[in-house]
């Protein structure tokens, strides 16, 4: 039931509103928000369309262009000698093993020098954000890159491959190790400490049972994300299918190229499906 006093406090209000009109209004910061991310989202799609020539004309040209290339992947081409299938497999194989090789060694490389940029490990603030910087040095390089490099101090073939993927993982795997380590429990360490236990055995037997466990899942889902990316790799000259795939595109021969496109892609999927089996069973 309404009282009296109800109709009264509206009253106020009304007569506040009627005075300070501009109290009552929502901040003008708020009310040009909308329109400003609008703007922000809106205007570089403007530009790169103006800047790239992203015309409507020339889009359906090349989705026209598209489809055409498509169309070749039907039937796909299946080889007829073994020949011909032992060269596809091997460069299947030497992927997959410059992808185990380059992960293996970078993890091998970042363990311990992810020690370096733990909080809870390295108690000098200089050296570990001096770590840390450089850890985001290596990772900011793209494995192209590097692959590029190598190439052309090494040669061409999976060596370069190896090698770029194994740098670049290094940055990357010290930065998430090292992050694994300081997420790490303090109860342990402080249970191994209490029994008369040094700093390097809390470190083996309170801080590194709690981690190795995500260390190896990062470790296995990196090895997933460079068996795709060493095809790119192989692309330039580092080895392995993209090689293959890369010579196939080159020479037109669509039919082959979309089979060798759907052999990686049972591969990659082969892979992830094993590693997804094995972090069930260590996490």
């Amino acid at each position: 039931m309404t009282r009296a006093s109800d109709f009264h406090d509206i009253d106020l209000v009304n007569a506040a509103r009627a005075r300070l009109p501009d109290a009552f209004r929502r901040p003008l910061l708020r009310r040009l928000a909308p329109a400003i991310i609008t703007i922000v989202l809106i205007a570089p799609l403007a530009y790169s369309a103006v800047a790239f020539g992203a015309t409507p004309g020339r889009l359906i040209e090349g989705l026209s262009r598209l489809g055409n290339i498509l169309a070749f992947m039907f039937p796909p081409h299946l080889w007829t000698t073994w020949q011909e299938w032992s060269e596809i497999l091997e460069g299947l194989g030497e992927t997959v093993v410059m992808a185990f090789l380059g992960t293996l060694l970078g993890a091998v490389v970042a363990l311990p020098l992810a020690f370096l940029g733990a909080k809870n490990i390295m108690p000098l603030t200089w050296l570990r954000l001096l770590s840390r910087r450089g850890f985001d040095t290596l990772r900011a390089v793209e494995q192209i890159i590097l692959a590029l490099i190598f190439i052309r101090a090494f040669g061409l073939g999976p060596l370069a491959g190896i090698l770029a993927i194994a740098v670049s993982e290094v940055g990357t795997f010290a930065k998430l190790f090292s992050e694994a380590i300081e997420n790490t429990s303090r109860k342990p360490v402080d249970g191994v400490k209490a029994s008369g236990g040094s700093n390097m055995q809390a470190i083996r037997y309170a801080i590194m049972p709690q981690a190795l466990p995500v260390i190896l899942s990062i470790i296995l889902y990196n090895f997933e994300s460079n068996a795709r990316s060493g095809t790119i790799l192989g692309i330039v000259g580092a080895g392995g299918i993209g090689f293959l795939l890369a010579d196939r595109m080159h020479a037109f021969r669509w039919s082959e190229a979309w089979s060798i496109i759907f052999l990686i892609i049972a591969t990659v999927y082969m892979i992830d499906s094993a590693s997804a089996w094995i972090r069930r069973k260590l996490i």
